[in-house]
């Protein structure tokens, strides 16, 4: 195994933050390394193996299509294509039945930022602090931290960052802003940062600003969306809806896919060639796409999500009253936050040796983004080992 890691690192750079692990086999909420040896995923690729790994249904759909047709550009039609527009269509608002097709998360926020500004005719934009949207220079120009940001210097122009605290003078902000204010983006749940939940009336006010103002309101539920937070999508549990929809992840089973859906007037805006990508609306993608929506729907993985996601926080929760170096648990669903009073580097190699991969946000925040396949059982196990790592990082520290 370790002659693969180091092979590989020679050809791509240091550019990730990487694990000693090679993994060559995922099913579920299970994945083997070279040398076959079993882990539990509660890190779920960042979030892609929503549907779990290597599903039926996505596995089917993805060898049935490729023997059939694996790429047609958008200036032609596709049947699977439309299937899959015609089922993202009754899982999103009716608001937001216009869609444009990209690869990744980024350029989902990338299409919706560009869309914004045609739509508003202004060029200014209020991003959160602490909010993450990808790492492309439009996206980047509203991803608050400043270790992505520095080096690439100057980004988009007029973005201005704000705090959850500054709700009320949002108006305000907007009425005297010489950038002429035309866009907010948010995520409905701060995934990067750390699971960070919004204040209460938060999404309401800002949605409630957008509108009276005329600004278009971007949910980036890139992470937070399709089920993840035991609802469909996360803006629900506030009963909020965007005039963008920013989507990837998971979408297509664990294909490259993103979706930006949006009202019909905004997309409207546009004129044919002011926007498009070569392997956006991909068949392969299209056809594990509709799998996708299938298990989310037909396997009912958002009402597990939730009740699965209860379980795994009510029993960190318990770890949290058992431990003194665990300062909080937060998070909805299966998008989970653990925030220790420690760097977590040291709990995540021990996690490796012990059998489960685990993911962060920043220092000291373990961050759970597991398949929504994810049974009691597994949970149990996973809390079980979460624990293990826990007495071992407080012999490492208190000995």
């Amino acid at each position: 195994m370790m002659q693969s890691i180091e092979s590989e690192e020679s050809y791509v750079g240091n550019l990730y933050q990487r694990f000693p692990v090679s993994i060559a086999k995922g099913k579920g909420c299970i994945v083997w390394d070279t040398k076959g040896r079993e882990y539990l995923d509660c890190m779920g690729g960042y979030g892609v193996a929503l549907v779990g790994h290597c599903n039926d249904r996505v596995v089917q759909a993805i060898i049935d299509q490729a023997q059939n047709l694996i790429t047609c550009h958008m200036s032609v039609y596709n049947e699977v294509r439309l299937q899959f527009l015609k089922k993202f269509n009754n899982i999103v608002s009716k608001n937001l039945q216009s869609s444009f097709f990209t690869n990744s998360g980024t350029e989902s926020v990338e299409a919706a930022l560009k869309f914004s500004r045609k739509f508003t005719g202004k060029r200014g934009i209020l991003a959160l602090n602490g909010g993450y949207h990808g790492k492309t220079f439009g996206s980047l120009s509203v991803t608050y931290n400043e270790k992505y940001r520095k080096s690439f210097l100057p980004l988009l122009q007029d973005v201005r960052f704000i705090s959850y605290s500054e709700v009320e003078t949002i108006s305000e902000i907007v009425s005297h802003s010489e950038s002429n204010i035309g866009t907010i983006i948010v995520e409905p749940i701060q995934g990067e940062t750390g699971i960070i939940m919004p204040p209460p009336n938060f999404l309401k006010s800002v949605r409630e600003v957008c509108t009276a103002k005329g600004l278009v309101l971007i949910f980036d539920e890139i992470q937070s969306g399709l089920g993840r937070t035991g609802k469909m999508w996360a803006g629900q549990h506030w009963d909020v809806e965007p005039d963008i929809m920013c989507l990837a992840k998971g979408i297509a089973g664990g294909v490259p896919m993103g979706i930006a859906a949006m009202r019909p007037e905004i997309l409207d805006s546009l004129k044919v060639g002011e926007h498009s990508s070569t392997f956006a609306g991909n068949p392969l993608a299209c056809a594990a796409g509709s799998a996708a929506i299938d298990a989310l729907i037909e396997d009912g993985l958002v009402s597990n999500s939730e009740k699965i996601g209860k379980i795994f926080k009510d029993g960190l929760i318990e770890l949290k009253e058992k431990y003194k170096i665990i300062r909080d648990v937060r998070g909805l669903g299966m998008m989970l936050g653990v925030e220790l009073r420690f760097d977590v580097k040291d709990i995540l190699l021990d996690g490796i040796k012990n059998g489960i991969l685990l993911l962060y946000s920043g220092r000291n925040i373990l961050r759970l983004l597991p398949p929504l396949v994810m049974n009691e059982e597994e949970v149990n196990k996973s809390l079980h080992l979460i624990e293990i790592l826990i007495q071992n990082e407080e012999k490492r520290r208190f000995g």
